[in-house]
């Protein structure tokens, strides 16, 4: 009888749980709808795409809450790093980052880049700076160049601003799960919060 009473109890716990976590999540606050969803780069998975600024310095702060989310992903669900160009003046960067992706150079220099420009304070705002900081983290400056102007580059650059102007978001970093919502740390509160939230929605999804 008190077994049965303790698992009843503990049902009734995770129930009870269950239904907080669902209820502390408020759509429209928290998160918001994309109406029409966007499509992503893998309909067979959950995307959970970051829209992010070198610039940023919340960009940079979350950098490391998405390091450590991002490490231990369960099976389905895909992260991804696009750069917004929201603003014209952020185009140097987003080109940077997606010719250092094609020089499979990424991993090697995107968290360096985020460190020169917030803890360095280094002033790497235009293509011609950028170029000189690449090489000095063993990156091949002629080919980055080179890469840089590429029709690749150039195609992924055009390709992601016309996503991007679908999402309705103004800021970065924003959060885009599965191409069905959107959200970010100043409608979350906290990246801590926020982080829990991805978590939501994208645990949603996986289990529709």
């Amino acid at each position: 009888m008190i077994k049965k009473c303790i698992s009843g109890l503990l049902i009734s716990l995770l129930f009870s749980t269950h239904l907080l976590a669902q209820q502390a999540f408020i759509e429209g606050a928290d998160y918001q709808l994309i109406n029409p969803p966007v499509k992503t780069s893998n309909p067979d998975k959950v995307v959970v795409t970051e829209m992010f600024w070198y610039g940023c310095p919340h960009c940079f702060t979350f950098e490391s809450y998405v390091e450590k989310w991002s490490a231990n992903l369960p099976n389905g669900i895909v992260f991804e790093q696009t750069p917004s160009v929201l603003n014209p003046r952020w185009g140097d960067h987003a080109r940077t980052y997606y010719t250092l992706k094609q020089m499979g150079e990424l991993g090697k220099v995107h968290r360096k880049l985020f460190d020169a420009i917030h803890v360095e304070r280094q002033r790497l705002n235009h293509f011609e700076d950028i170029a000189r900081f690449v090489a000095t983290q063993g990156v091949d400056e002629a080919k980055f160049r080179e890469t840089y102007n590429s029709f690749p580059v150039d195609s992924l650059f055009r390709k992601n601003l016309k996503i991007e102007q679908k999402y309705g978001h103004r800021g970065v970093p924003s959060v885009i799960v599965n191409g069905k919502y959107l959200t970010s740390g100043g409608m979350t509160g906290s990246n801590q919060r926020l982080i829990q939230v991805i978590n939501f929605l994208a645990n949603k999804e996986l289990n529709q």
